[in-house]
């Protein structure tokens, strides 16, 4: 009970001080020039300060470093998702190149490798006997490309105000959930301190929006995700444990492989921004800016909630369950439209907010 409660007070202390701090990072954007300015293929219509992952990382941070006993693999944690939030400063405020991002990104993800957080093995489906097939040196490589793709998936989302943090503290409790059941408690601390930080900045981020949580948030919420995954949700035994991840990580994982399926189709670079994803389907279709930011919590929430039962199913039952959940995604994005996008831009019909809204932020 008591360990209960310690946790409740940091989870606490961790939320309350991002949300303090979050206005500091605000007008420290403005003073520096990290700012996102409008455009064509953007649903905001005024320059927004968007260092808010500095302060998302400032609260995780500072609760593992402050209430956790800093082993190998918190130190590793640390590490890699320091790199990767560094990366999206720099980013932010002066931009980088697809490439640059890119090799940043496996930088980070090889601190993950050699302070050993790796997928070491999968269970073998085809016989129970055997139990798991080890990977041997595709561990190495696999890790990187889950990492770097989940990292990137987070990225991509980041579309509309409070989407990527619901979506981000969505994942993370129901990662946590998962992993307590399966006896990792201190991975399934890990998530909730994420999430706690995650809702502690979401007041300032949910529409409409005083500040963006930019690319120093995104990459670290998918980067840190990404890499409580491989911790916690890879390492069980069941068959289904492999799967896990992929299912409470539905939304930007599909949305970005659907993107990169469209834009090889219609022949434009992989890493071309565009205004074709799940929400820009949504709001096309007539939701506004919250409804559609809403009913995405909805299939996270849904996705959630499938992941934790398909967990405690036999083999057999969460197979089946996981074939009938993959046609019904299949056929829900195609309902929505998201694989016919064409590649013709969304012009962004809302009306031109104040400018001088942004003056003294």
């Amino acid at each position: 009970m008591e360990e209960f409660q310690t946790m409740g007070i940091i989870l606490l202390c961790t939320a309350a001080a991002v949300y303090l701090v979050t206005p500091l990072i605000k007008r420290l954007s403005c003073v520096i020039g990290a700012v996102d300015e409008p455009n064509y293929r953007k649903i905001h219509s005024c320059p927004m300060p968007r260092l808010g992952g500095v302060a998302i990382y400032l609260g995780f941070a500072g609760a593992l470093v402050f209430t956790q006993p800093m082993g190998k693999t918190e130190t590793g944690l640390l590490a890699g998702c320091t790199l990767i939030v560094l990366t999206g400063i720099i980013d932010d405020i002066w931009g980088l190149s697809p490439k640059a991002k890119l090799a940043a990104q496996v930088a980070a993800a090889g601190i993950l490798v050699s302070f050993g957080i790796t997928v070491e093995f999968i269970t073998n489906p085809f016989n129970n006997a055997s139990g798991v097939i080890f990977l041997g040196k595709l561990a190495v490589p696999l890790t990187i490309l889950w990492i770097i793709g989940v990292t990137n998936a987070l990225n991509l989302i980041d579309g509309l105000d409070g989407l990527a943090a619901g979506t981000s503290a969505i994942a993370a409790i129901t990662m946590a959930i998962v992993a307590w059941v399966e006896g990792g408690a201190f991975i399934a601390g890990f998530a909730l301190i994420l999430a706690s930080a995650v809702l502690g900045f979401l007041p300032h981020n949910f529409h409409p929006a005083r500040i963006f949580m930019g690319d120093s948030g995104s990459m670290f919420l998918g980067f840190t995700l990404a890499a409580l995954a491989v911790l916690g949700l890879t390492k069980g035994a069941a068959f289904i444990s492999v799967f896990i991840p992929i299912i409470i990580l539905g939304i930007p994982i599909f949305d970005t492989l659907y993107a990169v399926i469209r834009r090889y189709r219609n022949h434009r670079p992989i890493f071309e921004a565009d205004k074709e994803h799940l929400h820009h389907c949504l709001l096309d279709m007539g939701l506004t800016h919250r409804q559609t930011v809403f009913a995405i919590y909805g299939i996270n929430l849904f996705l959630g909630i499938t992941a934790i039962i398909l967990n405690i199913l036999s083999t057999e039952k969460s197979i089946m369950a996981l074939i009938f959940l993959v046609i019904l995604a299949w056929a829900g994005m195609d309902r929505i439209g998201v694989p016919k996008r064409k590649g013709s831009p969304v012009v962004n019909t809302r009306k031109l907010d104040n400018p001088s809204r942004f003056k003294g932020l």
